[in-house]
């Protein structure tokens, strides 16, 4: 299995207010979709991905109306 940083971030909506939420961890996991998937299981999920030429990977949820970035880098 692959190892991973990973940072999660959740906008917040409220008005005039800059901040998110930000989470760090590591994971272990072969596929970083299916790990969002799992840990937002059981919701209506809306998912796009963006993976880039160094292993990166961002997974963009939609979970019910709620926005959260999935950041997954190497280790």
């Amino acid at each position: 299995m692959k190892e991973y940083e990973l940072v999660r971030e959740i906008p917040n909506l409220c008005r005039n207010n800059q901040m998110r939420d930000v989470f760090f961890d590591e994971v272990e996991t072969d596929d970083p979709v299916q790990y969002v998937r799992q840990f937002l299981k059981g919701k209506t999920l809306e998912i796009s991905v963006d993976e880039k030429a160094n292993g990166a990977v961002t997974v963009y949820a939609v979970c019910d109306g709620l926005q959260q970035k999935f950041v997954f880098t190497p280790i």
